[in-house]
């Protein structure tokens, strides 16, 4: 089977891991999406022959143009564009969550931090973040006004979304699910005070009950087969979901690189007999 990653880092160690148990039986290449067209041609799709399934370890527009491109010409891509980009967009992502039932964190979407910061009466402590998820984005909580101004002189065009601030523990729960196989962590809040350290190894029979099925259905709403889910803990074990990533870091976590390998493999499968 050919296996292709999309993605600028193939060396990232869940990546690395799964490629070690693929070869020799099976050849795993990788492709860096900004080093193809950026689509003027109005075909980004890299040149050399189709490989039977891609793994989308990215989320730029090049990368998911490339995607898209591939499953035009019939070939899996894990995720897909769509579920990809989809995740990118803190407002459908809240809006998608919330119509199917998950216990999903309020959310409103302002045109513009500097709109924000001209309303009155707002409910602080408020969590605020980049309405598009992306590297260095905005993810900050704001318990004053004060604090609200003083975002305005690097974000003030930003688009944002607004979530009331839920007394929590300081800890997020990380879910991460690979085909259904869920694996979990304990990582301190960003919007906690203080270093964030090291992530901590968390035992599945130790997450409250349900949240691995809540994880699980995350991915069914969401069209995801490789992602992550952050869950706070609301109070009494009741979940609070803040984030949804698609292809997450998964790192140090037993098994992740089988369960990858394993999917990959049986999507390439599937691509290889509709091609027959």
């Amino acid at each position: 089977m050919r296996i292709c990653l999309l993605t600028s880092r193939p060396g990232h160690p869940v990546l690395a891991a799964m490629t070690a148990l693929l070869t020799p039986r099976h050849e795993v290449e990788s492709i860096d999406p900004e080093s193809q067209s950026d689509g003027s041609t109005g075909d980004p799709a890299a040149p050399g022959p189709l490989a039977d399934v891609y793994l989308l370890k990215a989320r730029t527009p090049r990368a998911l143009a490339l995607a898209g491109s591939f499953e035009e010409r019939g070939i899996p891509v894990l995720n897909s564009a769509a579920a990809t980009a989809l995740c990118q967009d803190r407002t459908e992502m809240a809006g998608l969550a919330r119509r199917a039932g998950l216990p999903f964190a309020d959310t409103r979407t302002v045109v513009s931090l500097a709109g924000l910061a001209d309303e009155r009466d707002l409910p602080y402590p408020l969590v605020v973040k980049s309405r598009h998820s992306r590297r260095h984005d905005l993810v900050t909580r704001v318990d004053n006004a004060a604090r609200l101004r003083a975002l305005r002189s690097d974000w003030a065009q930003e688009p944002v979304v607004v979530q009331e601030f839920s007394a929590n523990s300081g800890w997020d729960h990380k879910l991460w699910v690979i085909d259904g196989q869920v694996f979990a962590a304990l990582r301190r809040s960003e919007l906690a005070e203080g270093e964030r350290g090291p992530t901590l190894p968390l035992e599945l029979g130790e997450l409250p009950h349900g949240w691995q099925d809540l994880a699980r259905t995350v991915g069914s709403v969401f069209a995801l087969e490789v992602y992550g889910v952050d869950v706070i803990d609301a109070g009494d074990g009741t979940p609070l979901i803040v984030d949804i990533n698609a292809f997450p870091g998964i790192r140090g976590q037993k098994g992740a690189p089988e369960a990858l390998a394993a999917l990959a493999l049986r999507a390439a499968r599937r691509s290889g007999r509709r091609a027959r």
